[in-house]
């Protein structure tokens, strides 16, 4: 009988944080046990403080919901190589764009959220996006931030500032340096 309860949780542990598609980075802090409609169920309890909310998954639904241990290191570091990265904006119509977006944001996958970061970045000097551009942006950076800062042991706003600074990185964002601005003045005299 333990051995089948070990399979099913398929080596989740209650304190351990995890990733649900759906909502993000959360922490189990409980298994329990329910009866529903007259079947036992065992259920994973997972918090999401950040959303104050908690969520019962049965055991046995882990697989299907997508539910997956948090992003290895070598895994954060190419989703943050992803964000320096030139923006490869599709020339479709923005609502087809729009769920495109949201179906990576949901996929739980931390390099293809990384995508939708870059992709939707704008730095000071670029036109300023649309209210709906804008929300899956900042829906994307807070599901990154908070799985950078769980794998890293940052806190949200120190994973927020190294996910910038792999923005600022990638092509035509940040400013250049004034040592190739005065090395292409002298050119110029020359």
């Amino acid at each position: 009988m333990n051995a089948k309860k070990t399979t099913q949780r398929q080596g989740f542990k209650t304190n351990e944080f995890i990733v649900y598609p759906a909502h993000g980075v959360g922490q189990i802090v409980a298994i329990e046990e329910q009866e529903v409609a007259g079947a036992r169920l065992e259920l994973f309890v997972i918090n999401f403080v950040k959303d104050k909310m908690t969520l019962r998954v049965p055991t046995s639904k882990i697989a299907s919901v997508g539910m997956r241990k948090l992003a290895e290191t070598p895994m954060v570091k190419r989703a943050l190589e992803t964000l320096k990265g030139r923006a490869r904006i599709k020339r479709t119509m923005w609502s087809r764009r729009a769920q495109e977006y949201e179906a990576k944001i949901n996929s739980g996958d931390i390099v293809a959220i990384a995508e939708v970061v870059r992709d939707l970045f704008r730095s000071e000097s670029q036109p300023e996006q649309s209210y709906s551009e804008r929300q899956l942006y900042e829906a994307a950076l807070d599901r990154l931030s908070r799985e950078v800062a769980a794998v890293q042991r940052l806190t949200e706003t120190e994973a927020i500032k190294e996910i910038e600074a792999a923005l600022a990185k990638g092509p035509h964002r940040g400013p250049k340096p004034e040592a190739e601005e005065d090395a292409v003045v002298e050119e110029e005299a020359a």
